[in-house]
């Protein structure tokens, strides 16, 4: 990630000549809450132990309440990033971020959005409890009521939905789009995995679904048959059509086809099986009957 750390103090000399501009005016009545260094301090013991920090602008009760040197905050609530020290972080909820100490670049919308994280950077929370028990986890994106809500130290995860990747703790870089608690059913917690509700077992119009696909750089899209048996693509030239999307097909038309051998070839030993079974049943019946034929009577002629 680039330092943006430059950048930011080039705006602050910036923003100090407005007050020097000639024929400025200020509003009348002066508004509360106007202090050097850029900063903004609206409610009780907001930025209360602020000292060499700039760009700060704290409204609710105890917002932003032990931040000293940390610079470019916005809290807004009740306890809005209370404990912070950290940079560039937006808070916007009661108790949103509260216990924040060392994390930068985090932005929280949200009652008690982020409210345990520490040192975790760069999340953005925007919800009700979303990232709640964050600690440590950076990189986190949860978009949604209690998104993410259990997540501690695990990085990387985007969860769209309500209560989306709620049941994720440690693991890193998933995909939860959906009312999905990101745990397999089987496998559990794991890393690197997407999660999309509302497929499985939803029913599409069979004379218009298509084969999807995702390729390498997990770019999703459909592949279908055209009238000459090669393979056609909405918006993209047969040309550009990969051949593992070509070859994915045939290995799966070849899987067809071992299982129906595979099933055929249990039917004729089947077949063969009781075809053997009978011829048994039959040699059994003629050897019966061979013993119970009357024995051969001897015609003699007389004279």
């Amino acid at each position: 990630m680039k330092n943006r750390t430059p950048m930011l103090t080039t705006i602050l000399p910036v923003l100090a000549c407005f007050a020097l501009l000639p024929g400025a005016q200020a509003v009348s009545p002066a508004p509360d809450g106007c202090y050097p260094a850029f900063t903004t301090a609206e409610g009780c013991d907001a930025l209360r132990s602020l000292t060499t920090g700039a760009g700060n602008t704290a409204l609710g009760w105890r917002s932003l309440f032990l931040n000293t040197t940390g610079s470019f905050n916005t809290g807004v609530g009740g306890g809005a990033l209370a404990l912070n020290n950290g940079t560039s972080n937006t808070a916007v909820g009661t108790a949103a971020l509260l216990l924040n100490t060392s994390g930068a670049q985090n932005t929280a919308v949200g009652t008690d959005a982020l409210v345990h994280n520490g040192s975790g950077g760069s999340n953005t929370a925007t919800g009700y409890f979303a990232l709640m028990n964050n600690t440590t986890g950076g990189s986190n994106t949860a978009i949604g009521w209690e998104a993410l809500t259990a997540n501690i130290a695990g990085s990387d995860h985007v969860a769209v939905g309500k209560m989306a990747g709620s049941g994720i703790t440690t693991v890193d870089n998933n995909i939860i789009i959906g009312h999905h608690s990101g745990v397999h059913s089987v496998f559990g917690q794991e890393s690197d995995r997407c999660y999309i509700d509302n497929i499985h077992g939803a029913p599409v119009s069979a004379a218009t679904a298509a084969m999807v696909m995702v390729d390498s750089d997990g770019r999703l899209g459909t592949v279908t048959m055209n009238g000459a048996g090669g393979f056609s693509s909405k918006g993209t030239s047969p040309q550009a059509i990969p051949d593992a999307a070509k070859q994915a097909t045939l290995n799966l038309k070849v899987q067809n086809l071992q299982a129906t051998a595979t099933q055929n070839q249990h039917k004729i030993e089947t077949l063969f099986a009781q075809l053997k079974e009978q011829a048994a049943k039959i040699q059994k019946v003629n050897a019966e009957l061979e013993m119970r034929k009357p024995a051969a009577e001897v015609v003699v002629n007389k004279p």
